[in-house]
């Protein structure tokens, strides 16, 4: 793996105490942790919980406080279920004492049953489209008076297929398509490949709630934060190939933005679903 994503790797999978206890860290930047890392350090302590032969099919979760990258974050797993069939673990993040985040995971063993999905929509390949990293790196160099901070690291790959102007954002139908990859081989364990998708989920919903509007989640008019969380496994898949994220926001309305996401794997394969409800308050003057 590379340096990036082995970092990342490490970050994810979390520390454990005791059976049912772990710890994570978290980056400098952002100055508040990303949803993303606690859906996916959350989801590895409870993975390590489990049998190998069960794998995650859902996990449901709600962002209670902002958490303090400066200090660790405990995962405590309550093993509240295990079935013929199935598993359930809660987890609760908690900093100082106090929870920042909770949620309920589901595991199921292998089984057969009847299938169908929703076709793929066509896009351009990932090979055709600007990275997020190098557009954000171009952009602070064309607008040196904007005081932009450009990305200092490129763990996940993320191709836009119609990248947003951010400086300039005008309202556009709300529904958007990202390319995703994990920047290194990260082997063969469809529990870690789960742990990245987990972190890559978070990425998107909000925006995509904001672009009927005039606004992003870097504009200082508006307050914005993910609620809660949702997402399914539906089949095999690897973070370390590119995975496409398509998008939409049906409905917003009463501070909240409520949007969805499916992961399409190169050939057409439907192999996750997520749902999040975010807050996005216009501040008042």
């Amino acid at each position: 793996m590379s340096s990036d994503i082995e970092k990342l790797v490490k970050l994810l999978e979390v520390h454990q105490i005791d059976k049912y206890l772990f710890s994570g860290r978290s980056p400098k930047r952002p100055s508040r942790v990303f949803g993303g890392q606690v859906l996916a350090q959350a989801l590895n302590a409870a993975i390590r919980t489990v049998d190998e032969t069960r794998i995650t099919h859902s996990m449901h979760a709600y962002f209670l406080r902002p958490g303090n990258p400066s200090k660790q974050i405990v995962y405590e797993v309550d093993p509240i279920r295990d079935g013929k069939s199935f598993t359930t673990r809660n987890v609760i993040a908690k900093q100082d004492g106090v929870a920042i985040f909770s949620s309920s995971i589901s595991f199921h063993i292998e089984e057969q049953g009847l299938e169908h999905q929703f076709d793929m929509m066509q896009v351009p390949p990932p090979e055709e489209l600007e990275s997020d990293f190098d557009r954000w790196t171009r952009i602070a160099k064309e607008n040196p008076d904007k005081k932009i901070d450009p990305p200092v690291s490129n763990p996940i790959e993320r191709k836009a297929v119609q990248p947003r102007d951010h400086l300039n954002p005008q309202p556009q139908e709300p529904q958007q398509q990202i390319w995703f990859r994990a920047q290194g081989d990260l082997g063969d364990d469809l529990r870690r490949h789960q742990t990245l998708l987990a972190f890559m989920s978070d990425f998107g919903l909000l925006g995509s709630a904001l672009l009927p509007h005039p606004y992003t989640g870097m504009d200082k008019a508006l307050q914005s934060a993910s609620l809660d969380h949702a997402l399914w496994f539906h089949q095999p898949f690897r973070a370390d190939e590119h995975l496409l994220y398509c998008l939409d926001s049906p409905v917003s309305g009463g501070g909240r933005g409520f949007s969805r996401g499916s992961f399409y794997t190169r050939d057409g394969v439907l192999v996750a679903s997520t749902a999040q409800e975010s807050l996005i308050r216009v501040r008042e003057n």
